[in-house]
């Protein structure tokens, strides 16, 4: 991303060129005080009239401005989607609240399920019921078929299995306080409607908290995947930026910070930690030893990497550690992005090139040999953060604040 500075009139500092002075001297004739020439003051009436004149003509008028600057004007310049969207979500947060809002769910059991009779079922009902995600008027307490419909879709919309189980993590989410719900809905409709509108074409939106990557063109979404993001300690960074090309078969150069806080470590307590990993060392920089992991199954990187530039040094990437995308909670990398279908992703970017048809994109993905190719075009990439949004079947969605932005 690049930051063009643009330099501000009257801020140009101490210097004062030949200009500046001739408008200095000519600004004095000008003052209440001073002396004007005779041979000025014809001069004096018409720049009078013509200031009178321009602010006449500069006055408001009731016509339609077409101009850049008019596409600026609250109202009418272009907004991202889900800001319409989580203003209804949170009107209606603030209806359920000003109706009585939603009573905790307390339960002695560990989980509970179709078939279940209970107190606290009655109790689930009347939550889920008070969210508007359940609403049928049974208020028995039995676990009924419809209740657990009812659940599996709640579930989807916290981000756990679709198994239609209440257990102790889905009543935690189901416990949240209504006020924290709203103040939830209130910064993420703060962060989206900072957000640029997105672009046309294809884009890739990776959302942190949902640790999922969506693949759009236009406003239609086409696949989405499972990803892993960074850990608490190396938080993945928030930016917008192109993709430009991909890698089949990277090599991996080791940042200074994991080579002297994870590797060095790992050297000392095993001889031959580098050969057994597929690491060579190739000099030092700083003190520290210059490490790069070759291409092969174990490498870091997987089997390809997707980079658009940055100065953060972030990527999307494979990863030979496929059992993180089980888990509900993956936040674990380093900063950077790995994929749970990296080539179904690289598939979809090439899909236009002849060339590379899915055999191909296999056989460079698994030859051992590293291999950039350059994409035909930009692909626009935003690496956002959002832990409610509405989805596109008009579902409010909520995710854990992984990265404590909320508050």
């Amino acid at each position: 991303m690049k930051t063009t500075n643009v330099p501000i009139p009257g801020a140009e500092g101490p210097g004062v060129d030949g200009n500046d002075r001739r408008r200095t001297k000519d600004a004095r004739s000008f003052h209440p005080n001073a002396i004007v020439p005779r041979r000025h003051v014809g001069w004096l009436f018409l720049i009078l009239f013509l200031l009178i004149a321009g602010l006449a003509i500069g006055a408001p008028v009731h016509t339609e401005n077409t101009s850049p600057a008019a596409q600026d004007e609250p109202g009418t310049a272009p907004v991202h989607p889900q800001v319409p969207k989580l203003q209804t979500a949170l009107e209606r947060y603030r209806a359920i609240a000003a109706a009585g809002g939603w009573t905790a769910i307390k339960g002695t059991r560990k989980f509970y399920q179709q078939d279940i009779t209970d107190p606290a079922v009655t109790l689930l009902k009347q939550r889920l019921r008070a969210s508007g995600d359940f609403t049928s008027d049974d208020t028995s307490s039995a676990f009924t078929e419809e209740l657990t419909a009812a659940v599996k879709r709640v579930q989807k919309h916290f981000g756990f299995p679709e198994n239609g189980v209440v257990d102790a993590a889905l009543l935690k989410e189901l416990n949240v306080p209504l006020r924290k719900r709203i103040a939830q809905l209130e910064a993420n409709l703060a962060r989206v409607q900072k957000l640029p509108e997105p672009a046309p074409g294809t884009r890739l939106v990776a959302n942190i908290p949902e640790y999922k990557l969506h693949v759009y063109e236009g406003e239609r979404l086409v696949f989405d995947m499972a990803v892993v993001v960074g850990s608490e300690s190396n938080k993945t960074v928030l930016f917008n930026d192109e993709m430009t090309y991909l890698v089949f078969s990277p090599s991996w150069n080791v940042p200074p910070s994991i080579v002297k806080n994870e590797i060095l470590p790992r050297m000392r307590g095993s001889h031959d930690y580098l050969w057994r990993n597929n690491y060579v060392m190739e000099g030092e920089e700083g003190g520290v030893p210059k490490i790069r992991q070759l291409p092969g199954a174990g490498n870091s990187l997987g089997r390809v990497k997707f980079v658009f530039p940055n100065e953060n040094n972030i990527y999307f990437h494979d990863t030979p550690a496929k059992s993180l995308f089980t888990l509900r909670k993956r936040a674990f990398s380093h900063g950077c992005i790995r994929l749970a279908e990296p080539q179904k992703l690289a598939e979809y970017l090439l899909r236009n090139n002849p060339e590379w048809t899915p055999a191909k994109i296999k056989t460079a993905m698994n030859s051992g040999r590293e291999q950039r190719v350059d994409l035909p075009g930009k692909v626009p990439v935003s690496l956002t953060y959002l832990t409610a949004w509405v989805d596109d079947d008009g579902a409010l969605n909520f995710r854990e604040d992984v990265y404590g932005l909320d508050s």
